[in-house]
């Protein structure tokens, strides 16, 4: 009996772990599986070789060696019966990759109907590539990704469908729709306006005269989180302007990132004077270093007239400094 009780409990987890396997795939999870069965008939299916789920056995082989899964997991054993007998396993925790993985010894025995529970605490899947194996099972990092996605869509729907929006944006070539609690919530220069006794609060307008309307869709698109990395890129001086102007930290750092990648020898002189204009040290230091250490000043002598007249006095005083670093008498 005992040995027919192992078969049934190797069957019986093989088949889970393809089924919970199959469930992953579709995104679909569970934690337990039971069955009800009969030892002698187990035992007769044994010998003659074959059982209701073969191709989910060849199935589950295939992944134990591709994918091998992390089983833990508790077994639970009782009789069918007035006189009810319990055996509970200690914890199962093992790697299952052979057919030999999948059979344990159950130190109890059972005569006619008896079920068997398992529930499996945990499951972990080896990735393709190697490495460490991770649960299949969604943990609180999953769960955060999906709750943000979902945060995401509703409010790209409130900016899009104008949903219970409560403020009016002027731009330089017409109005947008917005939320004073997200504006707020993303800025400390929009929340003064609508917290203190400010004509935005009684007016439930802002005036942004120095943006297009497109430019000012960047912006609300990049506060609620939809923009797309196009948008981003046509209008991020722009965005650069409006971040420092309204103290969004996070944006005007991803601005100067963005400014640096592309530096040029048609555009250095304008990123140097946005650099210094919005105190950016990394893109300065970024357009100081491609015109001097990299000797690049020689390309951009013709504007380099023009850009001293315009310049900040402080400014050609350190690009002076950055002269004397670099240069080297012969």
């Amino acid at each position: 009996m005992e040995a027919a009780l192992c078969v049934c409990v190797f069957k019986l987890v093989a088949c889970f772990v393809v089924s919970f396997w199959r469930e992953v795939k579709r995104s679909e999870k569970g934690s337990q599986n039971s069955k009800e069965s009969t030892g002698e008939e187990r035992e007769r299916e044994r010998v003659d070789g074959g059982y209701e789920g073969g191709d989910n056995l060849e199935n589950f082989l295939r992944v134990s060696k591709e994918q091998p899964p992390v089983a833990k997991f508790v077994l639970r054993v009782s009789n069918v019966g007035p006189n009810r007998r319990f055996y509970i396993s200690p914890v199962y925790d093992k790697l299952i990759r052979t057919i030999d993985d999948c059979v344990w010894h159950v130190d109890s025995s059972f005569h006619g109907r008896f079920t068997i529970d398992f529930e499996f605490l945990e499951l972990k899947i080896s990735p393709l590539n190697g490495g460490e194996a991770s649960p299949v099972w969604p943990n609180d990092a999953t769960m955060q990704s999906i709750s943000t996605q979902t945060t995401l869509k509703c409010l790209s729907r409130m900016l899009e469908e104008s949903i219970l929006s409560d403020v009016t944006i002027h731009t330089a070539d017409g109005t947008l729709s917005a939320h004073k609690a997200i504006l707020s919530a993303s800025s400390n220069v929009f929340q003064s306006m609508f917290h203190h006794d400010l004509k935005e609060k009684e007016s439930s307008t802002i005036h942004i005269d120095d943006m297009s309307r497109e430019s000012c869709m960047a912006l609300l698109s990049y506060l609620y989180g939809n923009i797309t990395q196009e948008d981003f890129w046509k209008h991020r001086l722009a965005l650069l302007g409006a971040a420092n102007k309204y103290d969004i930290t996070d944006l005007k750092a991803a601005c100067e990132e963005s400014l640096m990648e592309d530096i040029n020898s048609g555009n250095v002189l304008e990123r140097l004077q946005d650099a210094w204009l919005y105190q950016l040290e990394k893109l300065k230091k970024g357009c100081l270093m491609y015109l001097f250490d990299f000797g690049k000043i020689y390309d951009v002598r013709d504007e380099i007239s023009g850009f001293f007249r315009q310049a900040d006095r402080d400014l050609m005083l350190e690009m002076f400094q950055e002269v004397l670093s670099v240069w080297k008498p012969v």
